[in-house]
């Protein structure tokens, strides 16, 4: 006869276990000894590693004493549910380790290469990290609109690379982020990005090119977008009355004012 200590060690499991069995009926208590203490015997003893068996392969507590319990018949259906069960977790947490691991390729995870090529290219001129982050979420935004479509969009994206006024434009918003929000220069800084952004508008605009939103015919991406600029940073607001002074409603979209400001 066993002590519980010897019979946990036998099984290979912890006393704290044995009791924990015990508590929730899956294992009987012996009765105690003239000395007070319990008594475990062979059958205990096969119990235990039955129970220890079927929990280590995953079948729940709640389930083990149906199992012990069954004719092999029904313990053999039993077991091939909880097979396919384990199956499909199986299937669950690998799909989830494949996304761990593309965590470690950053903005990979939810963007294709040829956008992430884009944010390395921005990297690559200096841009702050804060507006590649920025820019980063707002291809996110579209992403999730258009998954299939974030590709097509890049050829122009990098051209527009090759345009001394975006590399401007890029590394001016890199400074104002970067600013203090108390800076006294940051208002000129504003004004110099609003001239900027309108000048490529009216360019844009003159030679005949649709708005992305509008030729998509869904401009609520772009509200988004526009939405995380002034979340993410107070002073997207001025810049937002800066471009309407200038006849254009915001940054995000290329959309003239209907009555410019006189």
């Amino acid at each position: 006869m066993l002590t519980i200590g010897q019979l946990a060690a036998y099984a290979g499991v912890t006393v704290r276990a044995v009791r924990h069995y015990h508590q929730i009926g899956l294992l009987p208590e012996p009765a105690r000894d003239d000395s007070g203490y319990r008594r475990y015997g062979a059958t205990a003893v096969v119990a235990l590693i039955k129970i220890r068996t079927l929990a280590n392969a995953g079948v729940p507590l709640a389930r083990i004493g149906q199992l012990l319990e069954a004719d092999e018949p029904s313990f053999a259906e039993a077991v091939e549910r909880i097979d396919s069960q384990l199956r499909d977790e199986i299937e669950r947490l690998e799909a989830s380790r494949k996304q761990i691991a593309q965590l470690t390729a950053g903005d990979s995870l939810m963007l294709p290469p040829e956008v992430t090529g884009y944010l390395d290219r921005l990297r690559e001129m200096g841009v702050s990290e804060r507006v590649v982050r920025g820019e980063r979420d707002g291809w996110i935004l579209l992403g999730a609109r258009w998954p299939d479509r974030l590709r097509d969009f890049m050829p122009g994206k990098f051209a527009l690379l090759d345009d001394p006024r975006q590399v401007q434009l890029y590394r001016l918003i890199s400074e104002l982020v970067e600013s203090d929000p108390s800076d006294v220069a940051a208002e000129s800084r504003l004004a110099e990005l609003a001239d900027l952004m309108a000048g490529l508008f009216e360019q844009a605009y003159a030679a005949g090119e649709a708005d992305v939103g509008e030729a998509m015919g869904d401009t609520l991406p772009f509200d988004l977008m526009h939405g995380l600029a002034v979340e993410t940073d107070p002073r997207a607001r001025r810049l937002l009355e800066l471009m309407r002074e200038r006849g254009w409603t915001g940054w995000t979209r290329m959309e003239r004012l209907a009555d410019p400001p006189g």
